[in-house]
């Protein structure tokens, strides 16, 4: 199998996937704190943003970006093998992210070839 790297983002490199894990790992050895305590303070904040949004709240980091529910409208889908077949899609809730100035600028800096 060949990998085009010109599908991928970021000139060809392959993005990693940081997960929470890593995350506490990250932080702990930056910041010099027990990953225990990292890993309760994030879990905490992932917690109450689920909450927040759940409730219908918008939450807004100055620079970072804005997390807000959009509803989706209902649509008629497909199935790739039965292409004949709609599949109504219901409308829905879902979350919205939109990054804020700081990141899209840091973005912006990252060559894409």
């Amino acid at each position: 199998m060949t990998i085009t790297l010109d599908k991928y983002p970021l000139g060809g490199r392959i993005m990693a996937t940081i997960t929470k894990k890593k995350l506490v790992q990250i932080i702990s050895h930056k910041q010099g704190l027990h990953p225990n305590d990292v890993r309760n303070v994030i879990q905490a904040f992932l917690d109450e943003m689920t909450e927040c949004l759940a409730k219908g709240d918008r939450l807004e980091f100055r620079d970072f970006g804005v997390f807000e529910l959009v509803k989706r409208k209902q649509k008629i889908g497909r199935n790739p093998k039965r292409a004949n077949v709609p599949i109504v899609i219901p409308p829905r809730l879902a979350v919205k992210f939109t990054a804020g100035k700081e990141m899209k600028e840091l973005i912006e800096k990252i060559p894409t070839s």
